[in-house]
Parts: structure tokens; C-alpha cells; sequence
């Protein structure tokens, strides 16, 4: 665990690798105890303790075995465990641990060397204790008999120094040979012919000395038998062969064939071959034919644990007579291992607004072949948003090369491909799954530009009446969305008090009852708020159609109805059939199908002798005037809209029949109806006149309006204007006038005895229908069309949605 922990903060240091030129070497003997001190490594480096630990100093080996431990408190290199240079390097010299000083804030790192140096911790060892020679005595002065030589483990001064023979005698002595760097070849030398009958057998020791101090011998014991016969030893034609196997031979692949010859005939020039008991024959993956001298593989070898092996080989005769050679065998290397990736520190998620440059994952690459085999080249597979950088060596990091976008891409698999370069290329692959955090860069969207809602005057207060919907593409309490209304201008500094919306599904409420007479339409502000932070939010606009409903029953304008005594038409008794008598204008505050008006002749004197238009409200003859009719007569006309249910108002009319009216009589004809209908022309004269100053006012207050509504749009305010037209209505009729000009004709002809009197219908200004947008609401709503402002003869003029100060000062039902 400690030796990954340091492995990882090694692969996160080396985004900006610095490098010492030269390293920092040490020697260190080898069986020291663990805690012994090494050096002072923080003094070597220009450290200081202090250093040490602020900057988080760590070791990093590349075998990842700590055998070294750094104290950051005295900065000193101490032993982690007891060395062993024989089980660490063999025989190879030198013997050198090699590692990697790290310091973190700012990076930087020391190349540290330790070389072990050896002790004289092990003695020469023969392979064998006893070895026997049986030596013809025929054998000249001069004969070498070789001997296995002893094995020691030390190297340098340390290995085996000189060969001796204890006791001496005056038949025998040993000779040694260098034939390469390592090798030694060790033979006894008879230096006095041998006689059987004085001695027939020798027995001394042969001791092998190493250079240490204090130094360390072995020994073994050498038998000699002095034969008679078989005086010629086999021999080889050189004593070293080399060769040559690739680590991926078959079993029983050849590596090389040994040949000794021997001069002897018969039996004695029989030879058989074997490896020498020093070899240790059982774990060699080697076998050799004690015939043929061929050496053959028996087990799989690897270059990677094992690059050569050493033999012996021995000859022997029929009279067991032997020679000894050397056989070296080189493991070549084949590209048999795969690259591997190790993954020293990984980054997931990465939040979405990750800078490029952006280090996600530290690796490092390796392969256990050598040479060409072992030279690693890594790419990334179809990868745009990601790269590959080298950091250090093998090191590699990987890094962002784009902006990420967790709501096009969440997830990235990023694939690291590692080949080496050998024939056929062997690759390596390392999966990394770079999840990506959401961050709040998304405000809502509705899935509207607007909504156009309806709503029912004198509506159930809490009536649902519609509802937005925003959706964030964000993730988390980021898309969380939350409604709430907002001023539709910067001046107003609260939302309409009639409107609510639920902040969490967005259903759109009217609170309070509403009245289409006052106000037809408006628009509300809803805001759409996600949960992030810092919070973004849009906005949407909610226009909100009051739909009519038939709550105003129509209201006579004329004849007035409060004018007491009422005033009378005169028609003449020549009037014929279908001339006009009078009209009854009314009008209803209601629109669309609740302002139609129809006219219904209720009660009259004579109901034969009226007829009443049903659309326009004029009163006709129907018939002749005849004498038997009365002079006066009274109407009730019933004027009735077409809501449902339908509402209804009566008017009440005085007609007064004159007879023989002519030029000369009017006056006093005049002069009579005005005694019986109290001064008619003067009443009509009046209201005329006050008509025309209504009028007037009226034109003038318009005028006015338009002017100061432009000059509050071009500041940038939105003025919106509503009549009261059931209230400006009553005021009309209260005085006794019209609120529009009306054109009274009264012809009196002498003569004919006929006279008319006309009330023409008042030339109106046409309103625009005002365009509404089509929304719709939730489920329990209703849908209605378009609906064009209309009032019967007359039509409001509202041309403006009221502003939402103006709506809250409104009264409400």
C-alpha cells in the first residue's frame, strides 16, 4: 500500500518535470541491518528538513520495492530491509539500486544511485566432497587431471583468490587457469610418476581461498587410485562452447552438440557425456545425450527470468577416464510480452467546465522484452476531446484538448493503446471511463415563446386556467425548475396580485373573480428558476384572455327612460304604411353574442298599428292611421340580448297622432302638442345641443388620450387604457343624451297634411378586432376563439392590454 501511495504521487508530480542532470550516488555494504543510515541525501540535494517535509518528499523505485527509506525529519537515507547483493545481482557487478527523490510545490526530482558493495559473507563451496581420480601409474609427469572447480557467491576481491593443496605432496599440485571474466578452470598437475606398488592411492585435500578479510576457504577431498592400463583421458577440442537458443524453442529443440575423442581403443575409447553434478542436472532445462553429446531442450525458457545458462559437460571413458569443458547458453529474446499500462492516478468525474490542458490520468508504460521488443510507442483510439502527452521516460499523462459538455457527451470512454515495436507488434490496451459532472450552464427553456390563456369573467376565485412548462438541460438540483411570477416592467415592483403559479408544475391560477367590462385582457411575467449556483432563470410571457360572459343586460339610450313626463313622437295621420316613427338605440356592455340585440314590440295601445324591427330597433307603421284610432298612444318595446340566458331591458314610447298638420297651422299645432307633451321641441332642441357638446368633450378626451399614450411608448412604458363603458353609459342616459351624435330630420309639409319625423341611425368610427394568440392550458381548461369586440351599432374602443398597477387598482366582484 505504501509503495502504490508513492508510485501515485510520483505520477502526479510529473505534469512539470524537472530533472537533475547528475545523479546522486551512494554505496552502501550489503547485510546491513534495516534502519542503518545510507547518507544525508537532504544535504546532497541543498535541502533542508524542513524542506523535506513541507515539500513532501517521497521515493520512488521503478521495481516498486522500497528497499530504501527517506526520513524527512533529518533528511538521512536509511536502510527499509536487510541487503542482499548475491540475491539482488548475482555475480553481475556493479551492483547499483537506482530511485527517484520526489518533491512536490514546485515539482522536482533527484536520480539517487546505491551501490552495494559486497562482503565476504560466503565461503567457496565444492559440488562435490569427495572427488576420485583413478590415474594409471603409467601416466607421465606432467598430467593434468581437471577438477570442478569451487563456487562462491561474493564477487571482486571477495570471490575465490588461489587453490591449495593441504597436505602437500611431492606427486601433485594445482594449477588454475582464466579462460574468460568469471570463469576459472582448475586442474591437478602430476608432478612425479606414480608407482602402484609403492602407494597405491593418494588422499589430500584441495582448498579453495577467496580474497576477503578476514578471508574464507572450502575444501574437498581428493581421492587418487593408481591404476595400471587406460593411459589416455578423453579430451574436447576446445574448452568452451557457446550457444545460441531463442526463448520460444520447442521442447527438444538442439542447441548445440559437445564431442571428446579419446586416443585408447576398445573399451577404454568408449565415451559417454553428462552434466556435471555442480550443475544440478534436475532444475536445468536442459538434457544431454550421453551418446551423441547433444544438449536439447526439456523445459520453456524466458529471456526475461533467465539470459544465459553455464554448464558443464563431462567425457568419460571406458576406464573412466574423464575430461570436463564448458558449455554457455544464451536465451535470445523474442517478442513475447505484451506492453503493460499502470495507471499511477486517475481523475472521474470531470466537472464540464474542465480547462483544456486539464490532466485527467497519470500512466506509466512498460514491457518486459528488451531491445527493439521493448521500445513502446501509446495512442488513444478515435479520440477528439483527449490527448496523450509524455511526461517523463515512460510516464505518460492524459489530458483534455477540448471544452466538455456534459449535455451533449456524459460519458467518455477513452481507450489507451500501447505496441511495442517488435515483429509481429504485440499491443497493450487500458480502458479509462471519464464520467463528466454537471455544472448549472444551462438556464430553463419553455417549450413556448408565449402563452395565450382564458379565463371566464366573474370566474370561482383559485380557477386554474393553464400552465407553462420549462424544461433545463442541466442534471441534478441544476435542472430543478421553479416557477414564480415576475413584473412585466422594470417600474412595477410587484407581479399582478390576481394571478399565482405554482412553483413546481407551473399551473397558472386567477385568484380573484374577474370582470370582462373592466378589463378584457393582460399580460403576466412567469419566471423560470433552476436550483443551481449561482441560479439561472428565463422568462415567458402569459397573456390572459377574459372570455365574456352575458352579465350585462342591455340599456336603453333612447327615448330616455327617466325623463318624466316621457317624450312623444308626432306623426301625422297622412303618414303612410312603413314610414318611420321612431327608433329605440340601446346597447349592451357585454361582446360578441351578448351584445346582439333584438328589438320586440311588448305591449301597445293598439299592437296593430306599430311594427318594431327586430334588428334595428325602428318603430314603423304598420297600417293607416284611421280616426277611430287614439291620439295618444303608449309602446313598450323589449329590448333582449342573444346571451345565454338571455337578458332583457323595456323601453317605453308616447306617440301622439296629428291630424291636418300644415305650414300655416303649425304653430298652433305646435303650440298644442307642446301643452299636452310639455314643450317637445324644446326638450328636443336641448338635447340636441347637449348631444353636440358630449360630443365635442368626447373627441377632445380622445385626442388628448392618444397624445400622451405615444409619448409614454416612446419612454419606454407600456400605457394601456380601458372605458368604463357601463358606467360612462348610465351617465349618458341619466342626463337625458346620447353618447354619440344623433341626427334628428323633422319634415312638416302644408298641405298634404303629412309630416315625418326621422331619427337617423349615428355614423360610428369602425374598432379593429384585437388579434389574440392561441395556448393551451391544462386539461380541466377550456379553449375559446378569437373574439372580435362588438357592441351591437356601437363598438368599444380598447385597444390596449391595462399594465399590471392598473389591473390591481381595479375594482373586482
Amino acid at each position: 500500500m505504501a509503495s502504490a501511495r508513492q508510485v501515485l504521487c510520483l505520477c502526479a508530480l510529473l505534469c512539470v518535470p524537472r530533472v537533475r542532470c547528475e545523479p546522486i550516488r551512494y554505496s552502501v555494504a550489503e547485510e546491513g541491518e534495516s534502519g542503518s543510515v545510507v547518507a544525508n541525501v537532504a544535504e546532497d540535494a541543498g535541502l533542508t528538513p524542513a524542506q523535506l517535509s513541507a515539500r513532501r518528499a517521497r521515493i520512488a523505485s521503478p521495481d516498486g520495492r522500497q528497499h530504501f527509506r527517506l526520513e524527512r525529519a533529518t533528511g538521512r537515507l536509511v536502510l527499509a530491509e536487510r541487503l542482499d547483493r548475491e540475491e539482488m545481482c548475482g555475480r553481475s557487478l556493479p551492483c547499483t539500486l537506482a530511485f527517484e527523490l520526489l518533491l512536490e510545490n514546485p515539482l522536482r526530482f533527484f536520480r539517487v544511485e546505491v551501490a552495494v558493495e559486497d562482503v565476504n559473507d560466503h565461503s567457496p563451496v565444492f559440488p562435490e566432497e569427495r572427488v576420485t581420480f583413478q590415474i594409471l601409474e603409467t601416466s607421465d609427469p606432467g598430467s593434468r587431471f581437471p577438477v570442478e572447480v569451487a563456487q562462491d557467491l561474493d564477487v571482486g576481491s571477495n570471490s575465490i583468490q588461489a587453490y591449495t593443496i593441504a597436505p602437500e605432496n611431492e606427486y601433485f599440485s594445482v594449477s588454475s587457469e582464466s579462460l574468460t571474466e568469471g570463469i576459472k578452470y582448475i586442474e591437478l598437475v602430476l608432478e612425479k610418476p606414480l608407482d602402484r606398488e609403492e602407494q597405491p592411492e593418494l588422499l589430500f585435500s584441495l582448498i579453495a581461498t577467496d580474497g576477503g578479510s578476514p578471508p574464507r576457504s572450502g575444501s574437498t577431498q581428493i581421492h587418487i587410485v593408481v591404476l595400471d592400463a587406460n593411459d589416455n583421458a578423453p579430451t574436447f577440442p576446445k574448452k568452451l562452447y557457446i550457444g545460441q537458443v531463442l526463448e520460444n524453442a520447442a521442447i527438444g529443440s538442439v542447441v548445440l552438440s559437445v564431442m571428446a575423442t579419446d586416443p585408447d581403443v576398445g573399451l577404454n575409447s568408449d565415451i559417454t557425456y553428462r552434466f556435471s553434478q555442480s550443475v544440478g542436472e534436475n532444475h536445468l532445462p536442459f538434457i544431454i545425450d550421453t551418446v551423441s553429446g547433444e544438449i536439447r531442450v526439456t523445459k520453456p525458457l524466458d529471456f526475461e527470468t533467465t539470459q544465459k545458462y553455464e554448464l558443464s559437460v563431462r567425457a568419460i571413458d571406458g576406464g573412466d577416464l574423464s575430461a570436463l569443458c564448458k558449455v554457455l547458453v544464451e536465451v535470445m529474446d523474442v517478442n513475447d510480452n505484451a506492453p503493460e499500462v499502470v495507471v499511477s492516478s486517475f481523475s472521474s468525474p470531470l466537472p464540464e467546465n474542465t480547462e483544456p490542458g486539464t490532466v485527467v490520468a497519470l500512466f506509466a508504460v512498460r514491457d518486459r522484452d528488451s531491445g527493439v521488443n521493448g521500445e513502446i510507442s501509446c495512442a488513444l483510439e478515435d479520440q477528439l476531446s483527449f490527448s496523450l502527452r509524455p511526461a517523463y521516460k515512460n510516464y505518460y499523462e492524459l489530458v483534455t484538448v477540448s471544452t466538455l459538455d456534459r449535455e451533449e457527451t456524459a460519458q467518455y470512454i477513452v481507450v489507451v493503446t500501447a505496441a511495442d515495436a517488435g515483429s509481429p507488434p504485440l499491443t497493450g490496451t487500458q480502458t479509462f471511463t471519464v464520467d463528466i459532472s454537471d455544472v448549472n450552464d444551462n438556464a430553463p427553456v419553455f417549450n413556448q415563446t408565449s402563452y395565450t390563456m382564458y379565463v371566464r369573467e366573474n370566474n370561482i376565485p383559485g380557477v386554474l386556467v393553464g400552465a407553462v412548462s420549462a424544461v433545463d438541460s442541466d442534471a441534478g438540483p441544476n435542472a430543478k425548475v421553479i416557477y414564480s411570477l415576475r413584473p412585466v416592467h422594470p417600474a412595477e415592483q410587484d407581479p399582478c396580485s390576481c394571478i399565482s403559479v405554482n412553483s413546481e408544475n407551473g399551473h397558472v391560477f386567477v385568484l380573484r373573480p374577474l370582470d370582462y367590462e373592466q378589463v378584457r385582457q393582460f399580460e403576466v411575467l412567469v419566471s423560470a428558476t433552476d436550483a443551481g449556483s449561482p441560479p439561472l432563470s428565463t422568462n415567458v410571457t402569459v397573456r390572459l384572455l377574459v372570455v365574456d360572459e352575458n352579465d350585462n343586460a342591455p340599456l336603453v339610450l333612447h327615448p330616455a327612460q327617466d325623463s318624466s313626463p316621457p317624450s312623444s313622437e308626432l306623426v301625422p295621420a297622412s303618414a303612410e304604411v312603413g314610414d318611420l316613427i321612431t327608433k329605440v338605440v340601446a346597447v349592451d356592455a357585454d361582446s360578441g353574442q351578448n351584445s346582439w340585440l333584438s328589438f320586440h314590440l311588448l305591449r301597445a295601445t293598439d299592437p296593430g298599428l306599430f311594427a318594431v324591427g327586430s334588428q334595428n330597433g325602428e318603430v314603423r307603421l304598420r297600417r293607416p292611421v284611421t280616426e277611430r284610432d287614439a291620439v295618444k298612444q303608449k309602446l313598450e318595446v323589449l329590448v333582449r340580448d342573444n346571451g345565454r340566458p338571455p337578458l332583457s331591458a323595456t323601453a317605453a314610447l308616447s306617440v301622439v297622432l296629428v291630424n291636418g298638420l300644415s305650414q300655416e297651422h303649425l304653430p298652433q299645432q305646435e303650440l298644442a302638442v307642446q301643452d299636452e307633451d310639455s314643450s317637445l321641441t324644446i326638450y328636443l332642441i336641448v338635447s340636441l345641443v347637449f348631444v353636440s357638446l358630449l360630443f365635442l368633450t368626447s373627441v377632445t378626451a380622445f385626442v388628448a388620450c392618444k397624445v400622451c399614450k405615444r409619448k409614454e411608448l416612446k419612454g419606454g412604458h407600456m400605457l394601456y387604457g380601458t372605458g368604463n363603458l357601463q358606467s360612462s353609459l348610465a351617465a349618458g342616459a341619466a342626463a337625458g343624451t346620447l353618447p354619440h351624435a344623433y341626427c334628428y330630420e323633422i319634415n312638416l309639409t302644408t298641405g298634404s297634411g303629412n309630416s315625418e319625423f326621422k331619427f337617423l341611425k349615428p355614423s360610428l368610427r369602425s374598432v379593429p378586432p384585437q388579434h389574440s394568440g392561441t395556448g393551451r392550458g391544462v386539461a380541466d381548461t377550456e379553449d375559446f376563439p378569437p373574439i372580435q369586440n362588438s357592441m351591437g351599432d356601437a363598438a368599444l374602443d380598447i385597444s390596449g392590454t391595462p399594465s399590471v398597477g392598473h389591473f390591481n387598482g381595479l375594482p373586482f366582484n
